[in-house]
């Protein structure tokens, strides 16, 4: 019985890996509408009320924002910058997976020469109504 188990896991665990492998692989393969954007473009992948997740790709740089009501995870696909999350600067590079709990300035400065492109995943589902970014009144 304990034998039958250890098959068990080892298939579920490689279906798993392959599973995630192949997911990875497809987000490559995602491009944007056009390539004629000035410094942002973003496409919605996919959304439910639990979460909406998009690719974005960022030439310059994204202002600085924050989310009332959304916890954000950014994984970067390609290209490196330079991210502020609350007081903290981080560089962020390919593979590079930051997590931001809601109502936290952050923003993005993209430093190599290639449009930095992310897998952007907001919970709850994002709507568009609690993003802020930051001026003179909200310092």
């Amino acid at each position: 019985m304990e034998s039958k188990l250890i098959i068990i896991y080892i298939a579920l665990i490689s279906l798993l890996s392959t599973t995630s492998f192949a997911q990875t692989n497809a987000m490559k393969d995602v491009k944007p509408d056009s390539t004629n954007f000035e410094n942002i473009h973003v496409k919605k992948l996919s959304t439910d009320s639990l979460s909406t997740s998009f690719a974005i790709w960022i030439k310059l740089k994204v202002k600085m924002h924050k989310h009332v009501d959304h916890t954000e995870h950014v994984y970067v696909l390609e290209g490196k910058g330079s991210m502020t999350v609350g007081s903290e600067v981080i560089p962020i590079k390919k593979g590079d997976l930051v997590t931001i709990p809601k109502d936290t300035w952050h923003g993005v400065d993209v430093t190599s020469k290639k449009v930095l492109k992310v897998i952007s995943v907001q919970s709850p589902q994002f709507l568009g109504v609690d993003r802020v970014f930051k001026s003179v009144e909200n310092p």
